[in-house]
Parts: structure tokens; sequence; C-alpha cells
């Protein structure tokens, strides 16, 4: 019972956080965070815990740890909505700049946050600030959180060049993310062994990432295949999500052959499940969009337990808040050049060049699912902690001033119009008498 009690807990905490911040302009993803730190171990868990009242929150961390299995299939259902960005039809029209642009951001702000935090590594010393805690936080900030991004489009229904290669940008970010992770991930590993397993180092990521494209193609062209089968709407989205943790429990798998370790990528997996199932399936669209519905309140529990898994403890070290800030700052700057650079090679739109950049700000899932990977990674010792704090240090500042800044540039590339601004705020003022006096004034 007590299970449950914390789950109808999570959702109600999530929800009442996300009127809460409504009203401040903030995205409800950062009320589902801020939720889920309420309710967590520092929190109310720990009042909860005082008064031996059970239920009152998550009472530790490792409670918290035990709803991972939500967090595993939410990241698939995001990951197969990430997919349907790559319709043939769509990328026909802005794949080539998407794809340059997509890779060479991802790759600076790497190497930027690489440089930056290497650099602090031999300030601090290895104790403080381990190297391949460095190359690691490297890898994570160059993914980029489309949720938010998407929510910005769709509340303030932006269209134009910057909003029609944004989407396919932010998906592919993702695909590159996993490569330099993956990669990045090998060195690590190698460092705190000391054995240089080459062989290892370069074959498994290309592995990971070519089995789990392959896995994610089969599963997909199944699923077409199976949607055929069924006439009803809901048998037809209950097929899809059935699929969706079909492919979360296969890319669990692992096994070795020789010295070459397999595993499976579960995002990669995913989102080739969601490519190949809506450039198959004619009523695709359709049911993705019904699917999106069906998982509110996952992405919700999601949010709230990430949230409730930050070790409110890490403020109170000023190492980490120094790293995150570097880490911060190093990411932006790495992604806004990234994008002004190679918008500008392949002759994009002025306003794309100038503003591309500040939209990739936003940072959520897929960074908190690699900083998961390596908190899974025994080899790495108790780096995993550092780095997943430092990460969700970044994630809670990222979604709340990214969403916002995201708003910012789609307004000046006059993606934005302000007729839509104006009709917004007429809609919301109606019951604001002194507005309709302020609003004659305007239109005499």
């Amino acid at each position: 019972m007590d299970i449950l009690l914390s789950l109808a807990l999570a959702l109600v905490a999530g929800l009442a956080m996300s009127r809460v911040v409504k009203p401040l302009k903030l995205p409800a993803v950062t009320g589902y965070l801020v939720a889920g730190i309420l309710v967590g171990p520092f929190c109310l868990g720990k009042l909860g815990a005082l008064l031996g009242v059970g239920g009152l929150g998550f009472p530790s961390l490792t409670y918290v740890a035990s709803f991972g299995i939500l967090s595993d299939v939410a990241l698939g259902f995001i990951a197969f909505a990430i997919g349907d960005e790559f319709r043939l039809s769509q990328l026909k029209a802005t794949g080539k700049q998407a794809t340059v642009i997509g890779v060479f951001q991802a790759v600076l702000a790497t190497l930027v946050v690489d440089g930056a935090l290497i650099g602090l590594h031999f300030v601090l010393g290895e104790d403080k600030l381990p190297l391949t805690t460095a190359i690691l936080l490297g890898a994570i900030a160059s993914a980029t959180a489309p949720a938010a991004t998407l929510m910005v489009i769709k509340q303030y229904k932006a269209k134009g060049k910057l909003t029609s290669l944004l989407l396919p940008i932010v998906a592919l970010d993702d695909a590159v993310g996993l490569i330099i992770f993956a990669i990045s991930l090998g060195i690590a590993k190698a460092m705190c062994h000391g054995a240089t397993n080459l062989v290892g180092i370069l074959v498994e990521p290309l592995l990971e990432i070519l089995l789990s494209l392959l896995l994610g193609s089969v599963l997909g062209y199944l699923l077409s295949k199976a949607e055929e089968y069924f006439k009803s709407n809901s048998k037809r989205q209950a097929v899809a999500v059935t699929a969706i943790l079909l492919a979360v429990a296969l890319s669990k798998i692992k096994f070795s052959i020789g010295v070459v370790h397999i595993g499976f990528s579960p995002l990669l997996v995913c989102m080739m499940l969601g490519t190949i199932f809506c450039n198959l399936c004619k009523n695709s669209a359709d049911l993705m969009e019904k699917t999106d519905k069906w998982t509110t309140p996952l992405f919700i529990l999601f949010f709230v337990i990430s949230g409730a898994e930050l070790k409110l403890s890490v403020f109170s070290n000023l190492t980490i808040v120094l790293i995150g800030v570097v880490y911060i700052l190093a990411r932006c700057v790495g992604k806004y050049f990234g994008a002004y650079l190679s918008a500008g090679w392949t002759k994009c739109d002025s306003h794309v060049v100038k503003y591309l950049g500040i939209t990739l700000f936003p940072q959520a899932g897929v960074a908190l699912g690699m900083s998961a990977i390596v908190a899974a990674t025994p080899e790495l010792g108790g780096q995993g902690e550092w780095i997943r704090n430092i990460v969700l240090f970044g994630v809670m500042i990222y979604e709340l001033v990214g969403p916002a800044l995201t708003k910012w540039a789609l307004h000046q590339a006059g993606e934005i119009s302000d007729k839509e601004e104006y009709l917004k705020n007429r809609h919301l003022f109606q019951h604001h008498p002194h507005h309709h006096h302020h609003k004659e004034q305007e239109h005499p």
C-alpha cells in the first residue's frame, strides 16, 4: 500500500506544483522537479520518518531508486516520440542543414565542456574532480531536452525556418550525444581500470549503436505489421505501448563475446522503433498523438522521481556547485557557437544563425538517463553519484531558464507572432475590466 500511496502523492505533488509555476510562466517540467524535491527523502520524506508516518513522502534514496522501472519506461516513451521527428517527408526539406548543425553543435559543446573541466581538474586536483568525471560530463553536455522545446513551440504555435530546423536537430542531437557518450564511457572505464582494451573502447560503442538501431528497426517493422491486424484505435494503441515495453525490456539484455561486451541503448532502440514505425505506418501520426496523451502521468512521475533523487546536500558542497556552474556556462558557450558557426556554413537564414543556439540550452531526460547509466557502472567507483548530482544541478537551472530563453529566441526570430501573443493576453485578461479600458486606449 505504501508504494501506491507514494505514487499517488508524487502525482498530486507534481500536478499541484505545475499550477504553482504557471503564473511564473515556467514550464510544467520545472514544477515536477520541484515537487520531487519536496516529497523526496530530504523534505517530506524526512518529516515522515521523524514522525513515524509512512507514505508521507519518499523515506530514503533507496526507496526512490526502487521506482527505476517507471523511469526506464518513461525514457522509452520519450525516445519513441523523438522518432516521430524523422519522417522522410520532413527530412527531405531540412535534412542536410539539420544533420550538419546537429552533429557540429553537439561535438563542440562536448569539446568546450571537456576543455573547461579538464582545466578545472588541474586546479582542483584529482580527488576533487577526477579526470574521468570531467570527460563524462563533457559527453553528457551534448544532449538537449526535446520535451521542453516542444512544449514551448506548441504553446505559442511557433512557425518558421527556425522552428522547422529545431526539432530534427534536437532529435539528431540525442543520437550524436549517445555516440559521444558511449565512446567517453569506454575511455573512462579504461582509465579507471588501467587496462586499455582498445578493441573494447572502439568496437563496443559502435556495436551498441548498430545493434540498437537494428533491434529498433526490426521492432518498428513488426509494430507497423502488427498494427494492420487491429482495426480499433484502442487496440492499436495497446499494440504500440506493448512494442515500447518490449523494446525497453530487450534493450536491457547484455552479453559478451570474448573480450567484447555487448549491450543495447534503450534510447536508441526506442527512437529507431518510433522512426521506422512513423515512416511505414499510414496512421502513425494519429497513434503517436494518442500514445502521447496516455503517457502524461508517466512523464509526471518520471520528473517527480528525478527530482526526489536530487541530493539537496550537494548544495552544501561548494565543489559540486563550482563544477556545476562551470559545466553550465561552458555547455551554453559550446551549444551557442556550435549552432552559430554551422548554421552560417549551411547558409541558413540570418535569424536561424543568430537565435538557434539559444533554443538548444534546455537539458533534462536524456542527460539524466546518461547520468543514471554512469551511476549504474560499477567500474567507475563512486563517481556516478557526483556526476548525477552535477547533472541534476544543471538540469534544474536549465529547466528554469531554458524554456523562457527558447520563447524569447523564437520571438526575436519573428516566429511567434505578436498577434498570437496579443490574442493570448486578451484571453488571459478578459476578466479584468481595467484591462479592457487599457485596450480601448491602445486601439481607439
